[in-house]
């Protein structure tokens, strides 16, 4: 056993960004993490915001922005919620449409992301293997979406969009199958929240 764990830990350090992405998808039920986020506009203006996200899978998952202001986006297996805590507004829409409010969609999906995005090694990068996802579906908004990986796990994430706008976050503290109450992925309407429907 000993040799064997050995072998698969050398492993996952050479395996490319579809293997390690396949690795994560049947290892992992649970992840959470803290996150930094960059958002470039096509014109070079950057937005920097961070927070924590949480993934219970498949579907469920909370992303909370904390800086440079409050924000949650939770999905709950059927329905994505944005939250907006200055404006008492929330926002609702299918999860299947969530990936451009939320790339914790991706991460929390099923492990058939095949159906949906085409797949392929996008190389090594920053001492991180990374895969690239290119929607089937046009109507995401996005045109494609990069996941870092290292030891199968996820370290960074690239998205570009299409309106010449790219997203790039990093993960850390990164932890692996916590134990998560599902109650936490369930979204309560604050009281006299405005909510609109995004569908």
């Amino acid at each position: 056993m000993r040799y064997f764990f050995l072998f698969a830990l050398s492993w996952s350090c050479f395996a490319g960004g579809l293997e390690q992405l396949n690795q994560f998808l049947e290892q992992t039920k649970s992840f959470t993490a803290d996150f930094q986020q960059t958002v470039t506009q096509k014109a070079g203006k950057r937005q920097e915001a961070s927070g924590t996200m949480a993934i219970l899978r498949p579907g469920r998952f909370d992303w909370l922005y904390t800086k440079p202001y409050e924000q949650r986006v939770v999905g709950d297996g059927k329905q994505l919620w944005i939250y907006d805590p200055d404006l008492n507004q929330v926002t609702n829409k299918q999860l299947d449409r969530a990936l451009g409010d939320s790339p914790a969609a991706l991460l929390a999906g099923s492990n058939n992301l095949d159906k949906t995005y085409k797949l392929a090694d996008a190389g090594k990068r920053e001492g991180l293997e990374w895969v690239e996802a290119t929607p089937k579906n046009r109507d995401t908004g996005f045109e494609r979406v990069r996941i870092g990986f290292k030891d199968a796990q996820p370290i960074a994430m690239e998205l570009a969009d299409s309106f010449g706008q790219t997203t790039q976050i990093r993960f850390s503290k990164v932890v692996r199958n916590p134990k998560l109450d599902i109650e936490r992925f369930n979204f309560t309407l604050p009281k006299g929240a405005d909510v609109v429907s995004a569908d």
